[in-house]
């Protein structure tokens, strides 16, 4: 999920991206992060948890409605539809680039978690002053305060702008908090964990927000609307 590994000679491991949405994700956001964070500390991110969640929740209603045989997923024809009513001025092309890079299990079609995921990388694309679609917005309002917050959280984690956050970084925003704290490392390493899916050391802006909706409770929304179902 992070992009290859690669490693030069005399040059440090990095996280290269597979894929063109991936380079323009990249892209995005170390312009984005030249324009540097309101966010102090992790702890600063951390009391927006309870905000964030309030938010990302008001998805839910979006992601029902278009989920139009009411299978729990978004299929590719629903996407379109989705897209279209929002006034997101994306081509098929991008709709489809979207949706392949957000069905993290394959399965041709966008559970609730990842339409969250979905959206806020359309946000992040759409806010890019070189982007073709920097004049528009989504057709949700309320939410842009909300995907603002998990931009802000990330460009905070990635100490360097690179775009990726390291391990390093996420121990160092940690033991900024924690400053004193025996377990702040341990803190940190699990963190980071569960934001690096494919384990290759760098977290990109697609992982950091799978993590964090789980950080804030989106998991559970999705547990108890299953042990409903059953």
């Amino acid at each position: 999920m992070g992009g290859k590994l690669t490693k030069g000679d005399d040059s440090p491991l990095t996280s290269v991206p597979t894929t063109k949405l991936e380079v323009k994700i990249l892209e995005t956001m170390r312009r984005r992060e030249s324009k540097g964070t309101t966010m102090k500390s992790f702890n600063n991110i951390i009391l927006k948890f309870p905000k964030i969640d309030s938010g990302l929740r008001k998805c839910k209603a979006i992601f029902e409605q278009f989920d139009e045989d009411k299978s729990g997923s978004i299929d590719p024809r629903e996407l379109n539809h989705c897209f279209r009513k929002l006034e997101i001025d994306f081509t098929d092309e991008e709709i489809n680039d979207l949706f392949e890079e957000c069905d993290i299990n394959k399965d041709m079609g966008i559970a609730f978690k990842e339409f969250i995921v979905l959206l806020c990388l359309v946000y992040l694309l759409k806010k890019d002053p070189v982007s073709a679609h920097s004049s528009a917005r989504i057709g949700i309002p309320d939410l842009e305060a909300t995907f603002e917050t998990l931009v802000d959280s990330f460009v905070f984690l990635d100490k360097n702008k690179d775009g990726y956050v390291s391990k390093s970084e996420m121990v160092l925003a940690i033991n900024e908090s924690t400053s004193g704290e025996r377990s702040s490392g341990r803190i940190a390493m699990k963190r980071f964990e569960e934001m690096d899916w494919d384990k290759n050391g760098m977290v990109n802006f697609k992982e950091f927000l799978f993590a964090f909706t789980k950080w804030v409770g989106i998991d559970d929304v999705e547990d108890e609307e299953e042990a409903e179902d059953e």
